[in-house]
């Protein structure tokens, strides 16, 4: 039985009459609203705290550029894997335990992490940053899938206006993260970032226990790989990729070159990266309202966002081959067209692949919302791998600004691919509907015929 079936479309409704719209949330809604939220915020705060002050410290503590970067996507590879195990089992382990349990092992590691300074530097500390951030990243995939799988149960018709206003939340943690982390590194050292942010995460564990409802579900037979089957599955798992890769690369990269460059403290860096995070945080709820208005512009929203991301990068060196200085004015202007366009190319993402795999025949229910949410992550996961160490290796043998053009052409590429299937569907979808048309027509006529 279906434990939210006021969200579901009433069997009274006559036959091509327009169901009444909803008049109000109701109040499981609204709190499974506060408690998704509440996850995404306190989440991405504690992920984003590192950014600005811990490429520094752990070069100090013996680490290289290359090694950086490995601490990073060592977390994404982790996220990988959990995210398509959970995301598969999802049914059987329970979303609700997997989204409490997720939070709970996020926020010890985070208080973990902060006592790493206490570790001797070189292997031990290198050791324990890997074993910490691991552990770490399979809570975090346990959070995010869970979460990302029950708000499209529960607002199965609104999956991109609901994200993209729960992805205010996401960018306030990611807004915050950076500038609260380096103020209070610079204020009181390394500890007391991560023990308060990781004490706020533990508060929410009992929050979410009370406020989040049991979903019950039965399992799926159908599998990860037949939604591999689709190419238009494909492309958007790509554009997954290069979104969170992106992210990636100026997690483990932006802090170093902009110290390096304009002679910033971790403070200001932190504040460079408000300039990221505020414009996705700000666009996402409208581009969410849009994508499920009027979902013809879906694919264009990711085609035009992956282009624009593109230039950001291109630019944010700027790309040698331009002959431009770095200019401090320049680098937060990239960074805010690259926020705005991230929100443009990843808030569609995830309801078009929910879209297609109920093309594919997949069952509407959380077996299924579990299985995309644990593709989505894992691609995700794979990106945030790619970009740091991929972009630190480019930029300890050759520069940041090369290692950025790089990312920015995988943007493109994205881009380029979504527009030509784009044009290739179209055609054979109008076709598609013209015939089952056609169909619709015949069967009523030879019906008021035997009539």
């Amino acid at each position: 039985m279906d434990p939210h079936p006021e969200l579901q479309p009433t069997e009274n409704d006559a036959p091509g009459e327009t169901p009444e719209p909803p008049q109000r949330m109701t109040k499981r809604q609204i709190l499974t609203l506060i408690s998704i939220a509440s996850v995404n915020f306190s989440s991405m705060i504690c992920y984003s705290i590192l950014g600005p002050f811990f490429p520094n410290e752990a070069v100090k503590k013996g680490a290289s550029q290359t090694v950086i970067g490995l601490i990073f996507g060592c977390y994404a590879i982790c996220n990988l894997l959990g995210a398509l195990i959970l995301g598969k089992y999802i049914v059987q382990i329970g979303a609700k335990f997997m989204l409490v349990m997720g939070l709970f092992v996020s926020s010890v590691c985070t208080i973990l992490f902060g006592l790493l300074n206490r570790v001797p530097a070189g292997a031990a500390f290198i050791s324990l940053c890997f074993i910490v951030r691991s552990v770490d990243a399979v809570g975090f995939a346990a959070a995010m899938t869970s979460s990302f799988a029950m708000t499209a149960k529960i607002f199965p018709n609104n999956v991109a206006t609901v994200l993209g206003s729960l992805e205010i939340f996401t960018g306030l943690g990611l807004i915050m993260g950076p500038p609260v982390g380096g103020w209070f590194y610079q204020s009181f050292g390394y500890e007391v970032p991560f023990m308060l942010l990781g004490c706020f995460l533990l508060v929410m564990v009992p929050f979410n226990i009370y406020v989040l409802p049991v979903i019950e579900a039965e399992p799926s037979k159908d599998s990860f790989l037949k939604l591999l089957m689709k190419t238009k599955i494909v492309l958007l798992c790509y554009v997954t990729f290069t979104l969170s890769a992106g992210l990636g690369f100026l997690d483990a990269t932006l802090s170093l070159f902009a110290i390096d460059t304009f002679g910033l403290s971790p403070g200001y860096v932190g504040l460079i990266m408000v300039g990221l995070s505020l414009p996705y945080c700000l666009a996402s709820p409208l581009l969410g309202y849009f994508a499920d208005k009027y979902p013809v512009t879906r694919s264009w929203f990711m085609v035009i966002g992956g282009t624009a991301t593109g230039i950001g990068f291109w630019f944010l060196g700027p790309a040698p081959f331009f002959n431009i200085s770095s200019h401090l004015w320049l680098l937060v202007l990239m960074l805010a067209i690259i926020g705005f366009s991230l929100g443009m190319t990843a808030i569609p993402t995830f309801p078009e692949i929910i879209t297609c795999a109920y093309d594919l025949g997949y069952e509407e229910g959380l077996s299924t919302l579990g299985m995309v949410s644990g593709l989505f992550g894992a691609f995700w996961s794979l990106g945030m791998f790619y970009g740091p160490t991929v972009g630190a290796l480019i930029t300890q043998n050759l520069n940041f600004q090369w290692a950025a053009v790089v990312q920015g052409s995988l943007a493109f590429l994205g881009a380029f691919f979504l527009a030509v299937c784009y044009f290739y569907q179209q055609p054979q979808e109008r076709s598609d509907r013209r015939a089952t048309g056609d169909r619709q027509t015949d069967e009523t006529t030879a019906l008021l015929s035997a009539g």
